[in-house]
């Protein structure tokens, strides 16, 4: 008795800090059994035990009838926005009030263990719990209550995680919506949303996604990626690390093309740690994620309408407003519609050194899609003239790629050198070589193309030192030697 009045007499950030610890023990234990064996675990897999004991089936029937009871409790009594501790804590108290209301007999350990799963519940993401735990996960894709997907080294796998029913998913789905502050519904079936520890969601309903709800999560480790850390697994060369640093430090403006999931944003992140810390930084994102090491920065994120479907604040607004802010550089997470226009101007007015990230298949394509962002401001300009505008703004283009092998790495950086009539010029400084694609890795090496740079007189006019041998074909081969 006395072991579980210590349990239920612990603190809401003890339990949190032990609900963790039991998530990631539940999930490897689960990986190594796959199996439903185990009532510890807060998810159920697609094949049920046969005949399982009495206690687990009453256990079972307990959460899910406490389950939704909860939630509503919840909403009724306006505690979504509560924080993390202060929900296990309401979780403790509902779990303890509704077992001696009801008398129903559960021992010290099956409460302890109602109580982390009801709290997992709870904090909006339910069975996805060890998956969230696991950090080499990346993304988690639920395709119905009995699909679910997750990405692990850049390759996506099936898992035998399993909702207990679609009702089930919608439950979870709706939860993460009312944390943001945000409603999905039949009325409204589809929503951007945000995990408290930055991760990106997307949800569907039916009639949207015919075949049952839909959840995507993207997430963002809390660890660091950094340049040294892109050189030593192969992303990028010592001397294509050294001319990057070197160019945004000195204020050259830098555009990162790539697909989804190239890692556009971590390699945005890692280019950013060379900006000087005397400098003033601000972001702009649709959704929080970079990590920089400069104290003076100033993060503008954008805001969705809200259930009236008003409230909206663009990233073209924020642009605007972060225009105003003195800020000595703009770093706006992607570029993906009229703001395009006025980052441009920003880095033709005085605000050099400005980096960005655009979705496309090439450098080439980038700056065809730049230009029809462009045109999505609403502004009629005609092509030479927002093309003289790209020229102007824009000194490097990298472009990151996901390979075959589902490693991510810089496969080209181009500098814009003018227009030839009406097309934009570029020359690449840096490229990756493919040789072969064996035992699922795909071998190659980034090489130089013995192209200095114009850049490089910039960078040398404000006092820095350019090496030559930057560009030296025999320097790389020396790096990979």
């Amino acid at each position: 008795m006395s072991e579980g009045r210590s349990e239920s007499d612990a603190s809401p950030g003890d339990l949190r800090a032990r609900l963790r610890g039991s998530m990631t023990r539940e999930y490897a234990s689960w990986e190594r059994s796959q199996t439903n064996e185990s009532t510890s675990n807060s998810f159920r897999t697609n094949a049920a035990p046969s005949a399982p004991p009495r206690t687990e089936r009453s256990s079972l029937d307990i959460t899910t009838r406490l389950r939704g009871r909860l939630v509503d409790e919840l909403t009724r009594t306006g505690r979504l926005e509560a924080s993390d501790d202060e929900i296990v804590e309401l979780v403790q108290d509902f779990v303890e009030r509704v077992l001696d209301e009801e008398d129903l007999a559960l021992n010290d350990l099956e409460r302890s263990r109602l109580v982390e799963t009801l709290s997992e519940e709870a904090l909006g993401i339910g069975p996805l719990a060890p998956l969230m735990a696991d950090p080499a996960v990346t993304d988690i894709l639920v395709n119905g209550s009995d699909r679910v997907y997750v990405e692990r080294g850049g390759r996506l796998e099936s898992t035998s995680i399993a909702f207990q029913d679609e009702d089930h998913l919608v439950r979870v789905i709706e939860r993460i919506a009312a944390r943001a502050n945000r409603r999905i519904d039949t009325a409204q079936p589809m929503a951007d949303l945000r995990l408290p520890d930055g991760s990106r969601v997307n949800a569907t309903l039916p009639p949207v996604s015919p075949d049952g709800p839909t959840l995507s999560i993207r997430r963002f480790g809390r660890h660091r990626i950094r340049a040294t850390e892109l050189e030593r697994t192969g992303a990028m060369s010592t001397s294509m690390r050294a001319f990057l640093h070197s160019a945004v430090e000195h204020r050259q403006c830098v555009l990162v093309s790539g697909g989804t999931g190239a890692g556009k944003s971590t390699l945005l992140g890692a280019l950013a740690e060379s900006i000087p810390l005397t400098e003033r930084i601000v972001t702009i994102e649709d959704t929080l994620e970079l990590q920089l090491d400069q104290e003076h920065v100033v993060r503008l994120e954008t805001r969705p309408p809200n259930v009236e479907n008003a409230g909206t604040i663009t990233q073209r607004e924020l642009v605007v407003n972060a225009l105003r802010m003195r800020p000595d550089r703009i770093i706006l997470g992607e570029v993906r519609a009229g703001e395009a226009l006025d980052m441009l101007q920003a880095m033709n007015t005085g605000h050099e050194g400005s980096l960005s990230t655009i979705h496309a298949n090439s450098p080439r394509d980038a700056l065809a899609r730049l230009e029809t962002l462009v045109l999505m401001a609403g502004v009629e300009l005609p092509s030479r003239a927002i093309r003289e505008q790209v020229v102007s703004a824009l000194d490097l283009l990298v472009h990151v790629d996901r390979g075959q092998d589902g490693r991510r790495r810089i496969t080209r950086v181009a500098e814009i050198t003018g227009l030839e009539g009406d097309v934009p010029l570029l020359q690449d400084i840096y490229r990756f070589d493919t040789l072969r694609f064996h035992e699922g890795r795909l071998e190659g090496s980034h090489v130089a193309t013995g192209i200095v740079p114009r850049c490089a007189d910039k960078i040398r006019a404000r006092g820095a030192e350019v090496p030559m041998a930057w560009f030296r074909r025999d320097a790389e081969a020396a790096d990979r030697g």
